[in-house]
């Protein structure tokens, strides 16, 4: 027997009915021999976090740009924090956690360098608007490598989840609906972790009858939130929070947006990032022999605005910044 059957096996007996099962997947866009070993999406997540696009996150923004600290969060952190709150409560509910873990580690595969700075400008300054979200689905769809060519060729939930963990449309799989309610849980309390160590908000600024309701500590804030989405959840076919912790939730949300990611301080150098990624756009456009073969190669198939935008995406913080110094500041003569 193969192993992969085994594992379906015990998928069948041992998840809920309001489950996703690997072997029931819709499929992937092109067809391909299944795993030995794996299941569908173990295989999804394994080409994940085998991805370069995953490894960038590392040098990628969270909230703070280019941070120095080495205890502040980037965007590869707040994947992995997100992956281990929706492994969390996929697992209480007996729902499908490798499912689960392969929507959290490719959910912000398309983010831009300079974090939401970047997807702001971007949305700006590119003809069809820029969504990361969106480009996390492209990104595992056409821009990084696979075992064929360009594409991840992941299954459908898996890049659903992917597509919808936020905005305005749901996922169609609870284990996606999990990723979406787990980013929120993972970023308002590191945010916040990460704010006080920045000297952006002091402990005593953050609402009291949040902390009464949702907890004094970053831990157990946490804990609380994931315990209320298990609570409330179990058993059925949606994924929710109780009506009090999800108000106090909210509540703590909007107050980091108004003192934090939208904070004078901690966006101090916001147009400064801004500015160099407009000026990249605007040079790539006119230089499009100046991007790697690879880049260039895509432009009859998408155009070069697409691909220009897709480039610039794809940096990390360090290298827009490298890149930005090495066309536009004079060498100094030795």
């Amino acid at each position: 027997m193969l192993f992969r059957e085994t594992t379906e096996q015990f998928e069948e007996k041992m998840l809920s009915i309001h489950a996703s099962h690997s072997k029931n997947t819709k499929g992937r866009e092109k067809k391909e021999e299944k795993c030995m070993i794996r299941t569908e999406y173990q295989r999804d997540r394994d080409r994940i976090l085998h991805s370069k696009a995953f490894r960038r996150l590392k040098h990628k923004t969270q909230v703070f740009l280019s941070p120095e600290g080495d205890h502040y969060r980037t965007r590869l952190t707040h994947t992995l924090e997100v992956s281990q709150i929706s492994r969390t409560i996929a697992r209480a509910l007996r729902l499908n956690e490798d499912l689960t873990e392969a929507i959290a580690l490719g959910h912000d595969l398309g983010h831009t360098p300079f974090g939401h700075s970047g997807e702001k400008i971007l949305n700006k300054i590119h003809p069809k608007g820029f969504k990361h979200n969106k480009q996390s689905l492209r990104v595992v769809q056409h821009l990084e490598k696979g075992r064929t060519g360009y594409g991840l060729n992941l299954t459908y939930e898996v890049r659903d989840g992917i597509l919808n963990h936020t905005g305005e449309n749901f996922p169609e799989t609870l284990e996606g609906a999990i990723v979406r309610v787990s980013d929120r849980i993972a970023y308002i309390n590191h945010d916040i972790d990460d704010a006080i160590r920045a000297g952006v908000l002091r402990y005593e600024d953050l609402p009291e009858d949040c902390l009464e309701v949702l907890g004094k500590t970053h831990g157990d804030r946490i804990n609380n939130m994931i315990r209320d989405v298990i609570e409330n959840s179990y058993g059925k076919n949606a994924i929710e929070m109780s009506s009090e912790k999800l108000f106090y939730t909210e509540k703590l949300r909007k107050f980091m947006f108004d003192n934090v990611y939208l904070n004078k301080t901690a966006k101090k150098e916001e147009e400064k990032a801004q500015y160099i990624i407009c000026q990249l756009y605007s040079y790539f456009l006119k230089n499009p022999e100046k991007m790697p073969d690879e880049m260039r190669e895509r432009i009859p198939e998408f155009g070069i605005e697409e691909v220009v935008k897709d480039y610039i995406a794809g940096m990390t913080d360090r290298y827009v910044i490298h890149k930005y110094l090495e066309i536009y500041v004079p060498n100094v003569w030795k």
